[in-house]
């Protein structure tokens, strides 16, 4: 199908609609570009000429003949993805990670440590830009090959304005320019010439989501990831796509009440949410009323390492509660993956998951459905992020409004 009728005739076969043809793989040949579009080949080129001069695009090796007859072989187009890199960081409650991405989600280096959301966002994305400039120093890379930045945060995320909305686990945050400190950041730190590199915020575990399902399973039209650690949020992926819901709150399923937390407070200042019971959080305060010491989830995932009784048990038991709502999660979305992802993201935990799961929802909506666990592990965040910063940069519509700023 042409970009043309899959548009309903008003496709015009931009720059940008060609590098996403080539990009996607659907047409990587100029006579392919011209059938896909219905343009001329004077017109192909030409449109194929700005996206050479900005050095987005190169000719690959010559393809197989395509006439019986003989003749050149085609010379394939590819995306140049050495031309810029990209910053990614996951922010969690204790800690963070950053990594040098590039433009096809490879890690080119990583780096992880102590980092208290608690401590604000001013001084905590200051530390960002520190470990941005020190991990591009380390790969060779300057600042001016940076395209964009991803960060992910344990928060719902307005998509327009990049800011934390009345986020439960970070205190300090709501409505803070997120964007605009994490810019200024690394131009302070890694000497660039501008604020303006385009910095991109979402929830993490929507980008968790979004990274394990397009390394992973390209082609499960509905994903589900479920991140448990301090907290309990859940990503959701549908044809390709985050489904964020109207304001950035979709997946937010720590905060569903559930009967056995009636009198348990939550960070959020309800009483009787599943992550008051249930998260990482919820299992470090329990084991520690029971003399274990546990102070965050990442302690539990520890504890469980190590298989510790106590904390096997409660891991259980934490995953049957969050299996009993995810019945009616799997019931309304019917996905072909539910991934569990997180600190408790263990045998103990995925086991009673598992058990309430299968005994409460529909026997028609888990009929196709694979439970797994993490494939990405600690990266999957860094990879979610730096595959929304390439998306939202290379999306044919933002693709010619850089190629007029750049003057091609």
């Amino acid at each position: 199908m042409s970009v043309r009728s899959a548009r309903g005739g008003r496709g015009q076969g931009s720059s940008g609609e060609l590098l996403d043809l080539v990009r996607s793989g659907r047409a990587t040949t100029r006579g392919a570009l011209q059938q896909a579009t219905g343009l001329s080949r004077a017109t192909v080129g030409q449109r194929l000429d700005r996206l050479f001069r900005a050095g987005w695009l190169r000719e690959g090796a010559g393809g197989p003949v395509g006439s019986p007859l003989g003749g050149r072989p085609s010379i394939t187009l590819e995306f140049d993805d050495e031309h810029a890199v990209v910053l990614a960081a996951d922010l969690d409650t204790r800690h963070a990670r950053v990594a040098v991405l590039t433009l096809t989600g490879e890690i080119l280096a990583e780096h992880g440590g102590t980092l208290l959301i608690e401590d604000g966002p001013e001084k905590v994305l200051g530390e960002l830009g520190r470990w941005f400039a020190e991990l591009l120093a380390k790969t060779g890379h300057h600042a001016a090959e940076v395209c964009g930045i991803g960060l992910a945060v344990p928060g719902p995320v307005d998509r327009e304005t990049g800011r934390v909305v009345q986020p439960p686990i970070m205190p300090g945050w709501d409505g803070y320019d997120i964007r605009g400190r994490l810019a200024r950041a690394f131009t302070e730190h890694a000497g660039a010439a501008t604020t303006t590199v385009p910095v991109l915020v979402d929830n993490d575990a929507n980008l968790m989501a979004y990274g394990e399902q397009r390394t992973g399973y390209p082609d499960c039209s509905a994903f589900v990831l479920v991140k448990v650690s301090t907290g309990i949020g859940a990503g959701v992926v549908v044809d390709g796509s985050l489904y964020r819901g109207v304001d950035g709150g979709a997946g937010d399923i720590g905060h569903i009440r559930v009967p056995e937390g009636a009198e348990t407070l939550c960070r959020c200042g309800s009483y009787g949410c599943l992550a008051a019971v249930a998260s990482g959080g919820a299992v470090a305060r329990r084991l520690v009323a029971s003399g274990v010491p546990a102070a965050s989830g990442s302690d539990v995932r520890d504890l469980l390492a190590a298989g510790h009784p106590e904390a096997v048990g409660l891991a259980r038991e934490a995953g049957r509660r969050v299996g009993d709502v995810l019945a009616t999660v799997v019931t309304l979305l019917n996905p072909g993956v539910l991934m569990i992802a997180g600190d408790l993201a263990g045998t103990a935990f995925v086991t009673g998951v598992r058990e309430l799961l299968y005994q409460r929802a529909l026997s028609r909506s888990t009929a196709h459905l694979e439970v797994v666990t993490s494939k990405l592990g600690e990266r999957a965040g860094l990879v979610g992020a730096g595959a929304l910063v390439v998306e939202h940069l290379y999306a044919p519509e933002r693709v010619e409004e850089r190629l007029r700023a750049l003057g091609v």
